[in-house]
């Protein structure tokens, strides 16, 4: 347990360590930006002018992919961040021994701690000397991971650490209590997963804590209250990770038809954002209509999922659609791509077959763990730190038993290189065999791109006119936690 008095929460650390970290710290930083490049398809961050330079900084984020959740706040953020986790995970043999390098600081649960509530008041005591020592610590409020795309009900802690160090400070120190949302596509799928974080703006709390000023928990709730919805703000809710899929079939959709209409297009560097609140208005009219019309919803439901599926037959998504298919376009995608794919062919093969057992038991490895959605990404991570070197371990000893020391340095020297073009290889592969299967029903069928187009413009305008049947002040809804 680490002590006020000791450790990364120490709170005569100077300022720059805070915003650097340790060697160690630094260490495991590069190596979570490692894997989650690898394991993600795409990272988008929205609002990163919002982190303070400097200062205490509390950063409060939903919690729907377990370990990874910490993992992308800790690659995110430029500052060292002292992450407040499950003390069970400490004694995990994966994932414990990373906690502790990053300085991480056990949370007690009540059946955890037992009759010892001091666990639990050292470290909030610990926490609250870091913040004023201009340290920033990473809390997820909802207290515990779950898999579906909905916000659970906030516990205090955020606020209890906010309000306490504000008092600690004698109102000197003003902390910063940041809301950072995370929404998630396809969360365990390796080179498919991808996620969006929103930094929201801080929450303002200076006037809660005056307002109530004699009444600590009448203020801990309405600190609590404004950071529900501003973290809400930035996410988007959903019954299931299904229906958020889609909802982005649609928003593509959707999308596409302002485009072809001449619509502007949003702003450089605001369409993550403007996408963001696009899902979450036809979420809010979605729930509006389900409670008036649930029939028009499903037959909605009904219609997205038709398209999707058509969509995934012919090999395309919604933003290739409508995309000229001439004879010159294809011959210059074919031999452009079929160039890139027989030069990358020999080493990709080889990074394939170096990789092809780590991969295939680390699979199997996290399957047969059989844990819930959630712990998924962060399975296969942890397992792959210990298979992948393993494995790899065992091919170079084979190697040189057979072929000698210069193959093995070959090996040595190829095992990263052949590994990323292997991924880039594949993935290659993957995009042009689903054009030229689309080129090839397109072929086949000459009327069936005008038939998905027809059907994308009537899924639209069924979306237009469901929302005429919302009231404005649905549709306008404000992000009420961003005014102050």
């Amino acid at each position: 347990m680490t002590t006020p008095g000791s450790g990364p929460l120490a709170a005569g650390s100077p300022p720059a360590r805070h915003n650097r970290g340790s060697l160690a710290y630094r260490v495991v930083r590069a190596l979570i930006r490692l894997l989650l490049w690898l394991f993600y398809r795409r990272i988008d961050v929205v609002g990163r002018e919002r982190i303070p330079e400097t200062g205490g900084v509390i950063v409060a984020a939903n919690h729907h992919n377990s370990l990874v959740d910490a993992m992308l706040i800790i690659a995110t953020l430029p500052r060292a961040i002292t992450v407040l986790a499950n003390a069970p995970l400490f004694r995990h043999p994966l994932i414990g021994p990373p906690l502790r390098m990053l300085g991480a600081v056990p949370v007690h649960r009540r059946a955890e701690a037992g009759d010892d509530p001091r666990k639990n008041e050292e470290m909030f005591a610990a926490a609250i000397e870091a913040l004023r020592a201009g340290g920033v610590i990473l809390i997820f409020p909802e207290g515990r991971t779950q898999p579906q795309p909905i916000l659970l009900p906030l516990r205090t802690g955020a606020a209890r650490l906010a309000l306490g160090a504000e008092r600690a400070g004698g109102g000197a120190s003003r902390v910063t209590l940041l809301p950072v949302g995370m929404v998630f596509h396809d969360p365990g799928t390796f080179r498919s997963a991808s996620v969006q974080i929103t930094i929201g703006r801080p929450v303002g709390t200076a006037d809660l804590v005056a307002a109530h000023r004699d009444r600590a928990e009448e203020a801990v709730r309405a600190i609590t209250a404004r950071l529900t919805e501003s973290i809400t703000a930035r996410i988007v809710e959903a019954q299931d990770q299904y229906s958020l899929d889609l909802l982005t079939v649609l928003e593509r959709a959707w999308w596409e038809e302002a485009s072809r209409r001449g619509e502007p297009e949003p702003a450089p560097g605001t369409a993550t954002e403007q996408a963001l609140a696009w899902k979450q208005q036809v979420m809010r009219a979605g729930r509006y209509l389900a409670a008036r019309e649930p029939h028009r919803v499903a037959e909605l439901r009904h219609r997205i999922e038709l398209y999707r599926g058509h969509l995934d037959e012919v090999g395309i998504t919604s933003d290739q659609l409508g995309q000229p298919y001439t004879v010159r376009l294809v011959v210059s995608y074919v031999v452009t791509n079929a160039l890139w794919l027989a030069l990358g062919l020999p080493l990709a093969c080889w990074g394939i077959a170096s990789h092809a057992a780590p991969y295939w038991l680390t699979g199997q490895i996290a399957r047969w763990l059989g844990r819930s959605a959630e712990e998924e990404a962060t399975d296969k991570m942890a397992v792959g730190l210990v298979i992948y070197p393993l494995l790899w371990g065992v091919e170079g000893w084979l190697i040189w038993r057979v072929a000698g020391r210069g193959a093995l340095l070959v090996f040595l020297l190829l095992l990263v290189p052949s590994g990323l073009l292997a991924l880039a290889w594949r993935e290659r592969l993957g995009r042009v065999v689903r054009q030229a299967r689309a080129f090839l029903s397109f072929l086949a069928d000459r009327g069936l791109h005008r038939r998905l187009l027809a059907e994308r413009r009537a899924l639209v305008a069924e979306l237009h006119e469901l929302a005429d049947r919302v009231p404005p002040e649905m549709l306008r809804a404000e992000r009420a936690s961003d005014a102050g």
